[in-house]
């Protein structure tokens, strides 16, 4: 027997004892199809990290020889008012749990060090970051392969990808930016994953654009959204912004779909099976991108050719000319590799004079 919604503990034994079947929850059936589809290290330590603490306000014994008190000699001759084998198997099955989601909390909190790591990275290197979120089933993936050629796994599932998947994207002008696809969301999501998944839920509320992937084929895609919001809020995402690109309009209503475009206005269609609408999202993404501060115009000697790339590179070109002296280049790149370009240019007029 599945029940759509959370079940405290005691309800769910009364039900049981009730109906005389086994019972689940919408939380233990959410977990458990976690369970089936965590592919890495990292997806399998937060799944079970999430049942554990589901499990262990549910832990239960049945019958006499689990019975919680126990006097005489059914508790092996200890006498009245001693405790009995149930509260002692309790106890000892509950140390064991908080022994084991101790130690998946370690685990979980090194490899988030080692993603904070890579994100550090990215940032020094001024490089953007854009995330697509959205409801389970979205597209989300399909999406990713279709802007990067990612290759990922898309599967016509619930919760297919559990790993974040990071892939380096390109917009049209040449600007690189990473984009990184997360784990689906779901109407009311269980507190234990979102807590479990905070180290991976972190990479959304860090990113520079959040491309939110809905699913316009969805008979109620206005539930999506909402979902999805409520997620992100909780995850501290909201100051984020935001991209809406409704998916698969291949099979989607054209009611509905107009319906969501007059609620969601800026939202973007798209079909990642298609192609269709990919390039108008990718200009989106391209004007959505925070700005790079600082713009220069200079001449390059032609021996710091490599600062020229790394401006193609990193930053976004306006104009390059070659001359006498070297690249006349106008362009706005990140303010490390204006210092470098400025101090090229500075180089070469010394050489000059002298």
């Amino acid at each position: 027997m599945i029940c759509d919604g959370e079940l405290t503990p005691s309800q769910l034994r009364r039900l049981e004892g009730i109906v005389q079947v086994k019972v689940i929850d919408r939380t233990a059936l959410i977990l458990d199809i976690f369970a089936q589809h965590a592919r890495s290290r990292e997806g399998k330590v937060q799944v079970e990290l999430a049942q554990l603490q589901y499990m262990l306000p549910r832990l239960r014994g049945w019958g006499e020889s689990l019975s919680r008190q126990a006097g005489g000699r059914v508790a092996g001759g200890g006498g009245i008012g001693t405790r009995g084998p149930g509260e002692t198997k309790l106890e000892t099955d509950r140390r064991r749990l908080r022994a084991r989601i101790a130690r998946l909390k370690r685990d979980i909190s090194g490899m988030s060090t080692g993603r904070k790591v890579q994100r550090g990275q990215r940032r020094r290197g001024d490089v953007p970051s854009v995330v697509i979120a959205g409801y389970t089933n979205a597209g989300k993936s399909s999406l990713l392969n279709a802007l990067t050629g990612a290759g990922v796994l898309v599967e016509d599932a619930l919760f297919a990808t559990l790993d974040p998947a990071v892939r380096r994207a390109v917009t049209p002008s040449g600007r690189g930016y990473t984009l990184t696809d997360t784990v689906g969301f779901v109407r009311h999501l269980p507190h234990q994953l979102v807590e479990a998944f905070r180290s991976t839920l972190e990479e959304t509320a860090e990113a520079d654009l959040i491309l939110h992937v809905v699913d316009g084929s969805d008979p109620e895609p206005e539930a999506q959204l909402a979902a999805v919001r409520g997620v992100l809020a909780e995850i501290g995402a909201v100051h984020v912004p935001e991209l809406v690109v409704v998916n698969k309009i291949d099979s989607a209503d054209p009611v509905v779909l107009q319906g969501l475009r007059a609620r969601e206005p800026g939202s973007l269609s798209v079909s990642a099976k298609t192609g269709a609408g990919l390039a108008a999202l990718r200009d989106a993404i391209e004007a959505a991108l925070p700005r790079l501060d600082v713009q220069v115009k200079m001449v390059v000697p032609y021996r710091r050719g490599d600062l020229v790339a790394r401006a193609h590179a990193e930053g976004e070109v306006l104009a390059a000319e070659h001359v006498a002296e070297g690249t006349r280049l106008e362009a706005r790149v990140p303010a490390s590799l204006a210092a470098q370009l400025q101090a090229a240019a500075l180089d070469d007029c010394v050489q000059v004079q002298a």
